[in-house]
């Protein structure tokens, strides 16, 4: 019962203070240039989850540069994974997400907004089309993450890679970052709309340069980037 009235109040406070980030950021995005406004964005979803009484340590920092641009890859378990990566991760960067979640009628237009992409998984020429274009946005100098499970996990488990977003990652020119997620599943998660108060990890991994990447094909850079996200979130 108490987990119940909790989550409640955290939904409410959370859904009320992330509409207004989402106002707040569809109205900045046509007054200032988006990499301007992203250390101030960056601040207001950190705050959000403060709201929500969880604590986020992060780890690996030291392995990136924030005047670079990498392509990150991280593990997928909570609605709550997007605004952590969009807060916590000190680079400016874009996702490539569900096209479901681009068709919710204030999330998904300032989300398009932003620049983020959406990708239809059940079309395999909608899927490649947006592969493209974060083809071209990566090699614009940008920095982008995705979600290779292509979905979030649903017993706390790592799932099996999609090949697409690393025949992405061949084509981009940028070094890859695995990112692991730990101590998430158990606040929330895709099968309980529980939120609960907590700490969780984010990580930083070692990037995989990209003259490595072009010597690999894509299925053993699948196998090698699954291997180090689930090493990262097994660690205790």
């Amino acid at each position: 019962m108490i987990d119940t009235i909790r989550s409640l109040v955290f939904w409410i406070i959370g859904g009320i203070y992330f509409v207004v980030f989402l106002v707040t950021a569809y109205i900045l995005s046509f007054l200032f240039p988006l990499e301007r406004i992203d250390p101030f964005l960056k601040a207001l979803l950190r705050f959000f989850f403060k709201l929500i009484l969880i604590k986020v340590d992060v780890s690996g920092l030291e392995h990136i540069q924030k005047n670079r641009s990498y392509l990150f890859m991280i593990n997928h378990i909570s609605f709550l994974d997007i605004p952590l990566v969009g807060g916590f991760i000190p680079v400016y960067l874009r996702g490539v997400e569900a096209l479901w979640q681009h068709k919710w009628p204030l999330y998904g237009r300032v989300m398009g907004r932003l620049g983020n992409i959406p990708i239809d998984r059940n079309n395999v020429h909608a899927s490649v089309s947006a592969i493209r274009k974060a083809i071209a946005y990566t090699r614009n100098g940008k920095s982008l993450i995705i979600f290779p499970e292509g979905g979030r996990t649903l017993d706390g488990e790592l799932k099996s890679f999609k090949k697409l977003p690393f025949h992405l990652a061949k084509k981009a020119n940028l070094d890859l970052v695995p990112l692991g997620i730990c101590d998430l599943y158990q606040l929330n998660n895709a099968t309980s709309y529980s939120i609960r108060p907590g700490r969780i990890r984010l990580k930083i991994g070692e990037p995989i340069p990209q003259s490595e990447i072009e010597e690999m094909d894509t299925l053993a850079l699948r196998d090698r980037v699954r291997s180090e996200i689930e090493a990262m979130i097994s660690e205790s």
